[in-house]
């Protein structure tokens, strides 16, 4: 641990050796703020804490785990393993389970995730009539996203209709009514949400009893991210630590990017008004960028409003300017990347040191035909989530149903797997074994007759078999492999394709070997999924190499020798969809400084002139594009610029001497207004 000290710079050591009232470190990009946390853990632990009261709260649990090994290898104590650390959701998880009975909360409930609250809605509109008239209504998607951010805003829903739905506001009554029959139905199933979870544990930490027995677990709380807290996690906090003795926050305010998950800027602004007597200690000193770099992307966050003051900087002397690259379109704007991409490899830089960074999923749609061109592999993230893919929803809907016969989505869902059996179908299966009436619905289900179409009698029949084999008590990994068992069939069935499908299952088998209860093993898949299925199996690729695509909000937190930005162009970045105040303005301002602050040594913006669009034939096929707003003149002082259209031969006419002059012009146009 004395060692590690020698190794922290002044901000950094005083935040770790902090003692005291609240504490909030502003800590920029690439300042090593992860280090700083680790070593905050170390030295309570060499003062004397014990780490079981100590609370470390992360935006992912795998954080999480790489702050408390750092810890371990710093004190040389495996007692670290303790320390309460994982995120806002596990945690509230784990606290309802030891304190929800204080709330009537039986310590048995399951947790819905995401999928599961859309579908559920997607039931309770399909009840109450909804969408099935002249005029639109929202879709299941919306109205869980809808719900999601009123809870974690606390806010009324009539002003987030106004505010993020507008089109919305006249459906505020059916809205409501699905909401009231939705929080109903889950008190039915014995249920939470990813939402609930946060709601009962600030109710918790408000209750006269259980609320002082929660706080009086923890000395310390150490919160990572704080940026991207949302209100009702500030409550939290707040309720867990009111006079913030022992609270300590990591975060930087240039880098809140969540407000679509209803995360606000505001709390780390506003920390040390919330918690007066705050020590404010700024992580300035940088040790990923060079300088010229690190110009740039000060340059472009100086111009926000709404920030704690700080500028970063870095003893990385030299290094290249970065370079904005003006293209003709998108061809030749993917043309470039590719040309740039294989010359740093020429030149020595790995392709995975490489990545191509953008603001939506569908902008590298014509580079990523460009590199398979050229027999470039690469890996995109931003895509499909490996909890979202139907058939590992599939697995999980069978090991729900076993722990909570009540769950009346997973039995949906898996009730249609079934040969020939359709909505109707599955809700005719569902009335028969009463799975929202009193008495057990598993029961009913094992025991009495259903009626099914002919083709799944016996897919119906391996169900039950399915489920009298998850009653006894095996390892997780086992009923993994028996529910797969079951499901290979069905996949084999449905799919062109299963191959993949069953490998992924398999994958989930090999993760549940981690876990001694069902219970547990799908709370905790459900809370901290895999980002995706590569998580799981490894790099998806036979080649050694491969460049990152991927979208700026899955490159939080990533690093790379060489980052190509692409699209800088007004309406991409910012997006369209993210101009119509000040405040989403400032986010997608904080976007693109997150971008450029990924870069370690090489730096490329690219900005294409203009855009194909299908046209109809009658107005022209290209729109033409500005730069994005954020590179003001006084940021592009701090690029070298180029342009790569002087090379598009095919858009360039020849160059003729200057022989002539305007005048003919000139009296052409004289001649209009002339009496």
């Amino acid at each position: 641990m004395f060692d590690a000290r020698e190794r922290l710079n002044q901000e950094q050591r005083a935040a770790v050796e902090h003692d005291g009232g609240p504490l909030l470190v502003v800590a920029g990009a690439g300042s090593g703020k992860t280090w700083t946390l680790a070593c905050r853990v170390a030295r309570l632990v060499d003062r004397g804490v014990p780490p079981e009261r100590i609370l470390l709260l992360t935006f992912t649990r795998r954080a999480s785990r790489e702050m408390l090994s750092r810890a371990e290898r710093l004190t040389g104590e495996r007692g670290l393993g303790r320390v309460w650390g994982g995120t806002f959701h596990a945690t509230a998880n784990r606290l309802l389970r030891l304190h929800g009975r204080a709330l009537g909360l039986a310590p048995d409930f399951t947790v819905l995730d995401r999928t599961d609250t859309a579908d559920l809605m997607d039931l309770i509109r399909g009840e109450l009539g909804l969408g099935e008239g002249e005029r639109r209504f929202p879709r299941k998607e919306t109205l869980a996203d809808v719900y999601s951010r009123t809870v974690n805003a606390q806010e009324r829903l009539s002003d987030v209709l106004e505010r993020d739905y507008p089109w919305c506001l006249d459906e505020a009554g059916g809205i409501r009514a699905i909401f009231e029959r939705y929080t109903e139905r889950k008190r039915g199933q014995h249920a939470l949400d990813y939402d609930d979870l946060l709601v009962f544990w600030l109710t918790l930490g408000k209750h006269p009893a259980a609320g002082p027995a929660i706080a009086s677990m923890f000395d310390h709380v150490l919160v990572d991210e704080y940026q991207d807290t949302n209100a009702l996690q500030a409550d939290i906090l707040d309720a867990l630590k009111p006079d913030g003795a022992g609270l300590m926050v990591v975060g930087d305010d240039a880098q809140a990017i969540y407000a679509f998950r209803s995360a606000t800027v505001r709390n780390i602004l506003e920390f040390p008004s919330r918690f007066p007597g705050t020590t404010i200690v700024k992580l300035e000193r940088n040790y990923r960028s060079t300088r010229p770099i690190l110009d740039a992307t000060n340059a472009v966050i100086e111009l926000s409003e709404q920030r704690h003051e700080k500028t970063l900087w870095t003893e990385r002397d030299g290094g290249a300017l970065p370079e904005l690259v003006t293209c003709v379109d998108e061809r030749d704007q993917a043309d470039e990347v590719a040309d740039a991409i294989l010359r740093h490899r020429e030149q020595g830089t790995v392709l995975r040191e490489q990545a191509v960074l953008f603001r939506a999923g569908h902008h590298s749609d014509l580079l990523e035909v460009e590199l398979t061109r050229r027999n470039v592999p690469f890996v995109k993230y931003g895509g499909l989530k490996f909890l979202e893919s139907a058939h590992v929803k599939d697995a999980l809907a069978v090991l729900r149903i076993a722990d909570n016969p009540r769950d009346e989505v997973s039995w949906f869902r898996l009730l249609q797997l079934l040969d020939g059996v359709g909505p109707a179908g599955a809700r005719r299966v569902m009335a028969a074994i009463g799975v929202t009436g009193p008495g057990d619905p598993m029961t009913r289900f094992l025991e009495s007759a259903v009626a099914v179409p002919a083709p799944a009698r016996a897919e119906l029949d391996a169900l039950r078999t399915t489920f009298r084999d998850l009653v006894h008590a095996e390892p997780p990994a086992a009923q993994v492999e028996r529910v797969r068992r079951f499901l290979e069939p069905l996949l084999r069935r449905g799919y062109d394709q299963p191959e993949p499908r069953l490998r992924d299952l398999e994958q989930l088998e090999g993760l549940a070997t981690g876990f001694d209860t069902r219970e547990r093993f799908v709370t905790d898949l459900t809370l901290d999924p895999p980002i995706s299925t590569s998580d799981l199996a490894g790099p998806p690729l036979i080649d050694e190499d491969y460049v990152i695509l991927s979208t700026i909000h899955s490159a939080k937190g990533g690093e790379w020798d060489v980052v190509h930005v692409i699209h800088a162009a007004d309406g991409m970045i910012p997006s369209d969809m993210a101009t119509r105040d000040p405040e989403q303005i400032e986010e997608e301002r904080r976007l693109f400084y997150v971008a450029l602050t990924r870069a370690r040594d090489t730096l490329y913006v690219y900005f294409p002139l203009r855009y194909h669009r299908s046209n109809r034939g009658f107005e022209d096929r290209h729109w033409y594009s500005q730069l994005t707003r954020f590179m003001p003149e006084e940021v592009r002082a701090r690029f070298s610029m180029r342009a790569t259209y002087v090379d598009a031969t095919q858009d360039r006419a020849p160059t003729l001497a200057p022989t002539g002059s305007t005048t003919e012009v000139d009296a052409l146009l004289a001649g209009l207004w002339s009496e």
